[in-house]
C-alpha cells in the first residue's frame, strides 16, 4: 500500500526541505553574493566554458535575436550562459548526492511504472530536452502511477512524471513543455539556491530573536521574501523551459495551450491538478508571460514537432494498462453464462 498521490507529493516537498538541514553560521558570508548575485549574473558576459552547442542551437540565426536580449536568456549561447552558477552552499556533487537520497525516499512511497515501453519513451523525451539545455549533470526520468496532472523534480537531476500528466496532454509537445519546465528547475538549481538564501536569512535573524520576538512585520517580510523568490523561480523555469522546448524542436505554443486548457477546466479538474501548482503564479499570469517569451525571445521557425505516433501509442498503452482484468469463471448450474453474471453484478 502506498500513500495517496496528493499526500505523496506533499511528503516529497517535506523531504526536500527537511533533508537539506542546517549548516553553519559561516553561510552569512554568502549574503553579499545573494543580494547582488542575481543582477550581476544576468549582466555578466559569457563564462569560460568548453561546452559545445548542439545541432538545434547552431541553426538559430543570431540576426533574429533582438539586441536587448540579456546574455543569460540568449538562446544562441545555451550551455555557455552560467545558468545555476549563482552563490550556492551546495556543490554540484553534493546536490547530486542529496537528490539521490531524496529519490530513494520518493520511490519507497510511490508506485513506479515498470512497463519498459513507457519508461523508455519518457526517458528518451526527457534526455532530448536535457541535450538542448544548460544542464551540467546527468538526468534521470521516471514515471509514477498517479491520476494527478503533475511532474516534479528533485535536486541533482531526478525528474518524475505522473501518468495523469501524460494522459492529460493532447500531444508530445505539451508533455515536452511541462518536462522542460522541470528540467529548468534542476538546471537553475532552484532548490539548493533557495535553501542557501533561507540559511543566510535564518542566521541574519539570530540577533533579532535574542532581542525579542520578531513581530508580525518581521514575519510578513520573511514570508514575502520566500514567496517572491518562489514566484521568480517559477517564472524563470517557465522561461528556460520554453527555450529548451523550442531548441529541442517542439512548438513552444503547446506549453501555453496546455495551461490554457487547464485554466479553462480548472473548476472541473481541481481535484486532479496537483498541489504543486499551488506555489506557481496564477495561471493567467503564466500564460501571459509565456506568450511574451515566445514573441520576444524565440524566432518563428515555421516548422515544429507537435505530435508523434509514438506519443499516442504510449497514451493508449497507459489506458490499456489501467483497465481492470476481468476473469471469467465457469457458471454454476442454472446461473447463466459468465458474461450474464458480470452484467448482473454491474447493476
Amino acid at each position: 500500500m502506498f500513500s495517496s498521490p496528493g499526500a505523496q507529493l506533499r511528503k516529497s516537498k517535506f523531504l526536500v526541505w527537511s533533508a537539506l538541514g542546517v549548516e553553519s553560521c559561516l553561510f552569512v558570508l554568502f549574503l553579499p553574493f545573494l543580494w547582488f548575485g542575481r543582477a550581476s549574473a544576468q549582466e555578466a558576459g559569457p563564462p569560460e566554458s568548453k561546452a559545445s552547442h548542439n545541432e538545434s542551437t547552431e541553426v538559430i540565426s543570431k540576426t533574429h535575436i533582438k539586441p536587448y536580449v540579456q546574455f543569460r536568456y540568449d538562446i544562441n549561447h545555451i550551455a555557455e550562459r552560467g545558468i545555476g552558477s549563482e552563490a550556492n552552499m551546495y556543490s554540484l556533487e553534493r546536490e547530486q548526492k542529496l537528490g539521490l537520497d531524496l529519490a530513494k525516499g520518493i520511490e519507497m512511497q510511490s508506485k513506479l511504472v515498470t512497463d519498459r515501453v513507457i519508461t523508455e519513451y519518457v526517458n528518451r523525451l526527457g534526455q532530448r530536452i536535457v541535450r538542448n539545455s544548460d544542464a551540467r549533470i546527468p538526468f534521470n526520468f521516471k514515471v509514477i502511477e498517479s491520476n494527478e496532472i503533475n511532474a516534479f523534480a528533485l535536486p541533482g537531476g531526478y525528474v518524475y512524471v505522473d501518468t495523469g500528466l501524460v494522459l492529460a496532454a493532447d500531444n508530445e509537445a505539451e508533455l515536452a513543455g511541462v518536462m522542460a519546465h522541470e528540467v529548468a528547475h534542476v538546471v537553475a538549481r532552484h532548490a539548493t539556491r533557495r535553501e542557501t538564501r533561507m540559511q543566510v536569512w535564518r542566521h541574519v535573524c539570530v540577533p533579532l530573536r535574542f532581542a525579542g520576538p520578531v513581530g508580525p512585520v518581521g514575519m510578513i517580510l520573511q514570508t514575502a521574501m520566500f514567496l517572491k523568490f518562489g514566484r521568480d523561480e517559477e517564472r524563470e523555469a517557465d522561461l528556460l523551459g520554453l527555450e529548451y522546448q523550442y531548441v529541442a524542436g517542439y512548438d513552444p505554443q503547446a506549453f501555453v495551450q496546455f495551461f490554457e486548457r487547464l485554466n479553462a477546466n480548472e473548476k472541473e479538474q481541481q481535484y486532479l491538478v496537483s498541489n504543486a501548482f499551488d506555489t506557481h503564479p496564477m495561471m493567467e499570469d503564466r500564460i501571459r508571460r509565456a506568450r511574451e517569451v515566445i514573441s520576444t525571445l524565440l524566432p518563428d521557425k515555421g516548422q515544429y514537432v507537435v505530435d508523434t505516433g509514438e506519443f499516442q501509442h504510449i497514451k493508449a498503452r497507459l489506458v490499456e494498462n489501467s483497465r481492470p482484468v476481468l476473469h471469467r469463471h465457469a457458471p454454476e448450474e442454472g446461473a447463466g453464462t459468465g458474461e450474464d453474471l458480470l452484467r448482473r453484478r454491474a447493476y
